[in-house]
This record gives structure tokens, C-alpha cells and sequence, in this order.
């Protein structure tokens, strides 16, 4: 995102309505040829949640994210992103009817304690700035939408069925973004604007495409929580993009990240008793 909407120097390029647009149009194109036949297979019933899922889990949040990170950094950005299995499980709890144990509750409050943190380490820079971080946070609570949708809506559909037609009816909107913002109307055969292009092109294509049907195997064969755990990894390469991209990290906001990631698994601890612990049977009576 930060390749595409500005270039080394901090010269700004594309714009973030511009670099939303590519990436969901390339996951689109990656995937058309596949939309056909997954459009037969499909019953009609199930298509709306697939446009809902492709909505809620991948063209809202790639505006959300390439707006904030107008003004907040990548590191930023990723380490709020981990707040999303909390956003799934609160999602799970009170729209689902999902069980509430006492860790899940420590761990989500644990969670919302190191974002308080990571808002506190920003104090210094301007509330409205700030302000964009709300963007990110925001997106985590449609992926915690998409993920319980997919888990209880589309468990029988395959995973690359409901991603070929999410970013095959997302592809006409993505290229009126892109035709109303004036994509077309830049110089496109310069090499900053090619740079820019194939950066957004290849989110679009690799980090949206692929990964999305990766993830929706996931949800389907891991469940809710366990699936949105992939967004543990998601800081560390953000952390280490920020680094290359020279932007500053603050010990502080590592701490935020270790006390968020620490919510996110105490949140989560119980499945994996559950998983390996055998059902207590009840005693019979004589």
C-alpha cells in the first residue's frame, strides 16, 4: 500500500481510493476465469452472502487500511490489525450465541488494554492523525463480520468458489473507483506510475487473491477464532516494513503489540483445552 500511494522519497503517487481500487480489481482478474464455473455451482441462495463476505471481508477494509495509512504508519497499522480475532469472537458471542468462558473475557479486555497503550504511545502526534488509526480498527471488526458470516453462511461452498465470485462482482465496482477517481487520466507509462501500479497490482493479485482463498479453506476447516489467529504474523512483518520504509517504532508500541497478542491469546486458550482435553462424561446414577 505505502509503494503505491507514495514513493521513497514520501512523494505521494496514487491515491488511497486509487490503490484500493487495483488491488481488488487484480484479485478480480486473477480470479475471473474461475467465477464462471463456480457461478454454476453456486445456488443462487448463497451468492448474496458470497458478495456480502467479499464486501465485508476484503473492498470495505482495503479502503479502510489505504486511507489510514495516509496518515499512520504501516507498523502502526499492522499492529492494530491483530486486534481482529477479538473482533471475531465478540462478533461470535453476541450475534452467534457463542459461549463466553471467563478467560475469553480477560482476554479480550487485555486486548482493548494494549490498544489504550498503543493510542497512549501517540500522544505527541495530532488527534486527527491519530484519529486514522480508528480506520484499521474499523476493518478488524469486518473481518470478525466476514469470518463468522463464511463459518455458519458458505461452510459447504468451496474456497475458491466463494473467492472467485466475490472478486468477480467486486471487479465492475473496483474499476468505477478507479475511472471516477482519474486513474486514467495519469501518466501511467512513467516508471514511478508503473512502480506504483504493479505494487498495488501485485497486493491485489498475492496478498488478496491467494490469500483469500487460503483463508476461507481456513475458516472452514479450523472454525472462527483459530482462523483470525493469522493475523498474529501480520505485525511482525508490518514492524519489519516499517523499519525498511525507515518509519519510527517506539518501544512502547512493542509492548502495545506483545500485551495485544498476549489478549489474543488468552482469548483463544481455551480452545486449545478443549481441543486435547476429553469431555468430562456425567456420572450415572444407580
Amino acid at each position: 500500500m505505502k509503494f503505491g500511494m507514495f514513493d521513497l522519497t514520501g512523494m505521494p503517487l496514487l491515491s488511497a481510493w486509487q490503490v484500493a481500487s487495483l488491488r481488488i480489481f487484480s484479485a478480480g482478474l486473477v480470479l475471473l476465469p474461475f467465477a464462471y464455473r463456480a457461478q454454476k455451482k453456486v445456488p443462487g441462495g448463497l451468492r448474496w452472502y458470497i458478495f456480502l463476505s467479499g464486501v465485508l471481508g476484503s473492498f470495505v477494509p482495503a479502503y479502510l487500511f489505504c486511507i489510514a495509512e495516509t496518515r499512520i504508519d504501516s507498523a502502526l497499522a499492522g499492529t492494530l490489525n491483530s486486534l481482529t480475532p477479538i473482533f471475531s469472537m465478540l462478533v461470535a458471542i453476541f450475534m452467534y450465541g457463542a459461549k463466553l468462558p471467563i478467560t475469553k473475557i480477560f482476554g479480550i479486555l487485555v486486548g482493548f488494554a494494549g490498544c489504550i497503550i498503543l493510542f497512549i504511545s501517540k500522544r505527541q502526534e495530532p488527534v486527527a492523525q491519530i484519529g486514522f488509526a480508528l480506520f484499521v480498527v474499523l476493518a478488524t471488526v469486518f473481518y470478525g463480520l466476514n469470518v463468522n458470516m463464511v463459518q455458519h453462511r458458505l461452510k459447504e461452498v468451496g474456497s475458491l468458489n466463494i473467492a472467485a465470485l466475490a472478486f468477480g462482482y467486486l471487479t465492475l465496482p473496483s474499476a468505477i473507483v478507479l475511472w471516477a477517481t482519474g486513474y486514467f487520466n495519469l501518466p501511467l507509462l512513467t516508471q514511478e506510475y508503473v512502480a506504483a501500479t504493479s505494487a498495488a497490482a501485485t497486493l491485489g493479485m498475492v496478498g488478496t487473491a491467494v490469500a483469500s482463498v487460503i483463508f476461507y479453506k481456513l475458516v472452514k476447516l479450523s472454525g472462527v477464532i483459530f482462523s483470525s489467529l493469522v493475523t498474529y504474523g501480520i505485525p511482525f512483518i508490518a514492524l519489519a516494513w516499517g523499519f525498511y520504509y525507515g518509519e519510527s517504532i517506539s518501544a512502547a508500541q512493542i509492548v502495545a503489540l506483545m500485551v495485544i497478542l498476549g489478549g489474543v491469546y488468552l482469548a483463544n486458550i481455551e480452545l486449545k483445552e478443549w481441543k486435547w482435553l476429553p469431555r468430562r462424561q456425567p456420572s450415572k446414577k444407580n
